[in-house]
C-alpha cells in the first residue's frame, strides 16, 4: 500500500537539499509526486521550499484541481500534470531555478555537449523551451516537444524542470545539469573548452545505448553527435542560438578551435591576407 505521508516527507526533504543548493530562493519552485491514476500531491504556494511540513502539501487532481490541503496549491502544477499526462510512466516532477543552468536559460544559449562522460550518459542533450508566462497552460505546453526526448529541461528565463520516479530521482538531473553548467562557465573563463573526439564520443554513446539508456542521436540519421542538432529546429522559436559555445564539427565540416570557437574560415583569411598586402604596398609607395 502507498505511504502517502512518506512521500510527503521524501517531497519535503528535496524541498531542503533545492533551498540549501541555493536552486530555490524564498518560496521559488515547486514538486509534486503522483500517487493514483487521478491524484498528485503538490508543494504549495509561497512557501519556503527549505521550510515545508508534510501537513503543508496538497493533492490535486490531474486537472490541476485541488482535492485536498490546508494551503493553496502551487501555481504552476499545470507544468508537472503536462509531464505526467504525455509520460505516465514519470511520478515526480521537480521545478526550480538553479543558477548556473538557468543562466543558460537566460542567455538562450544551447548546452554544449561532448565534454563531460556522465552528462553524456545521463542527460544528453538539453533543450531550451520558449518563454511564456508561468502558471498558464501555454506555459505548460512550451515543455511538449521536448518530454519524450529528455528528462531535463531548461525554461528560458526562468528555471529548469526534472522528472523521474520519485522526488529523488527527479531532482538528480537538475543538480547534474547545474553542475555541468558551472564547470562549462569555469573551463571557459580559465579560456578554453575541449571536446571529444568523434570516437570518443561515439563511444559513449554505445555505452549509454548498453546500459539501456535512450539517446535521441542513436535514432537519428546523419546526426553530428555533439552539434546539438536534435532540438535545433526549436532554436528560432525560443530565441536560442550559439554564442558562447561553439561545438565541434567533425567530418567533412570544420573541427573547432580549442577554445570552443570555430576553425578558422579560409575564405576570410585569404580576404585579410589580401587587404593587408594592398596596404604594405601602399605604404611603400608612398615612401
Amino acid at each position: 500500500m502507498l505511504n502517502v505521508h512518506k512521500i510527503k516527507q521524501d517531497i519535503c526533504d528535496i524541498g531542503d537539499r533545492l533551498y540549501k543548493k541555493g536552486y530555490a530562493a524564498a518560496n521559488d519552485g515547486n514538486i509534486s509526486y503522483r500517487i493514483s491514476e487521478n491524484e498528485v500531491v503538490c508543494t504549495p504556494t509561497l512557501i519556503s521550499k527549505g521550510f515545508m511540513k508534510p501537513d503543508d502539501l496538497c493533492i490535486v487532481d490531474m486537472e490541476g484541481n485541488q482535492i485536498s490541503g490546508r494551503r493553496k496549491r502551487t501555481s504552476e502544477i499545470l507544468l508537472h500534470l503536462a509531464i505526467m499526462k504525455e509520460r505516465p510512466e514519470v511520478k515526480s516532477v521537480v521545478h526550480c531555478h538553479p543558477p548556473h543552468a538557468t543562466a543558460f536559460g537566460i542567455a538562450r544559449e544551447p548546452i554544449p555537449q561532448c565534454v563531460l562522460p556522465e552528462v553524456e550518459i545521463f542527460l544528453g542533450e538539453v533543450p531550451i523551451a520558449k518563454y511564456d508566462i508561468p502558471g498558464s497552460q501555454n506555459f505548460a505546453d512550451t515543455i511538449l516537444p521536448f518530454v519524450n526526448k529528455s528528462n531535463v529541461i531548461i525554461l528560458a528565463n526562468h528555471g529548469t524542470v526534472s522528472w523521474g520516479e520519485d522526488p529523488e530521482k527527479a531532482y538528480w538531473w537538475t543538480e547534474v545539469l547545474d553542475s555541468y553548467c558551472r564547470m562549462l562557465m569555469l573551463a571557459r573563463g580559465l579560456g578554453r573548452v575541449n571536446y571529444f573526439t568523434e570516437p570518443e564520443a561515439q563511444a559513449l554513446l554505445d555505452l549509454k545505448k548498453q546500459w539501456g539508456y535512450p539517446d535521441p542521436r542513436n535514432e537519428t540519421q546523419n546526426c553530428d553527435i555533439c552539434s546539438n542538432d536534435i532540438f535545433r529546429d526549436s532554436w528560432k522559436s525560443s530565441g536560442v542560438q550559439p554564442t558562447a559555445f561553439q561545438a565541434p564539427k567533425y567530418g567533412s565540416k570544420p573541427a573547432a578551435s580549442g577554445n570552443g570557437s570555430p576553425a578558422p574560415n579560409t575564405d576570410q583569411e585569404a580576404l585579410i591576407q589580401m587587404i593587408t598586402d594592398r596596404v604594405l604596398q601602399a605604404l611603400q609607395t608612398s615612401k
